[in-house]
């Protein structure tokens, strides 16, 4: 049976963006982040997007599990879409990279800016503060020292209802503002848009993002609780992508992706 993905289309698309970059569909993979890294570490650096309809081993950031689909297996194209992006890249600076792929997202899912909200760094989340969707980056130099890496990014996205049950961050789904919408839906409006912001961000860094991004944060203005106990005011991101928080001690700028941020307890917008 033939699956209701868009690749030939999208084949055509991203290939008028990168010369060479092939699309693949797969029914089940571990993690589709996971075997691209693979592949790149192996010498494969060839640009490709590589969805999944149904991941068992998904990833999130801090090696956190990705569950992308329910336990129905195969076919329930209802409930997440998850893919990776992979190509050669060499930005004169990776900072940011997470909140320009965010901006692109949303813009894509919600061009008028009025239910998607981006927690840095790498979270989608709603005006409720319920988590839509995570991104997660990893990078590979390939074999022969090449001056590129090769960037994977992986986007997961609840597309239909989920469980809660084990989740640190209440979930929030698609087709709560997009009724009719399904994965290949979804992933046919982000995929052209995300390779060009991934393009421009290499060729400009994250300036061209940082209204974009700003429009939608999460956290700005907002009293967060740091994973290593520290308590501040958010003052938005840098014009490196760095998160800005107003402590006892001073303006600090958190750039490690390894320091959980969360709103203070109790602060939940409605």
């Amino acid at each position: 049976m033939t699956p209701a993905w868009p690749v030939t289309e999208l084949h055509a698309a991203l290939g008028a963006l990168v010369a060479g970059m092939t699309v693949e569909w797969v029914p089940e993979i571990d993690s589709t982040n996971t075997e691209l890294m693979r592949r790149a570490r192996a010498g494969d650096a060839a640009p490709v997007l590589l969805v999944a309809e149904r991941q068992t081993a998904g990833r999130g950031r801090l090696g956190r599990p990705w569950q992308s689909a329910s336990d129905a297996g195969p076919g329930t194209l209802d409930e997440s879409l998850t893919f990776s992006l992979g190509l050669p890249l060499a930005p004169a600076d990776w900072s940011g990279l997470s909140l320009a792929v965010g901006a692109s997202v949303a813009d894509s899912l919600d061009p008028e800016g009025a239910q998607i909200r981006l927690k840095w760094p790498n979270d989608l989340w709603t005006a409720q503060d319920r988590k839509l969707g995570g991104i997660l980056i990893e990078t590979a130099m390939p074999h022969g020292g090449e001056a590129q890496r090769f960037v994977v990014i992986g986007i997961g996205l609840n597309i239909g209802p989920r469980p809660a049950e084990g989740l640190n961050t209440a979930p929030a789904w698609l087709r709560e503002f997009r009724a009719d919408a399904t994965a290949p839906q979804a992933l046919a409006a982000i995929a052209a848009p995300l390779v060009r912001d991934v393009l421009r961000f290499a060729a400009q860094g994250f300036a061209p993002f940082t209204q974009a991004f700003a429009a939608r944060d999460a956290l700005h203005g907002r009293e967060l609780s740091l994973s290593d106990g520290t308590i501040g005011a958010c003052e938005g991101v840098g014009a490196g992508g760095e998160l800005l928080v107003r402590t006892s001690a001073g303006l600090q700028s958190i750039t490690s992706s390894e320091v959980s941020v969360r709103p203070k307890a109790g602060e939940v917008r409605g």
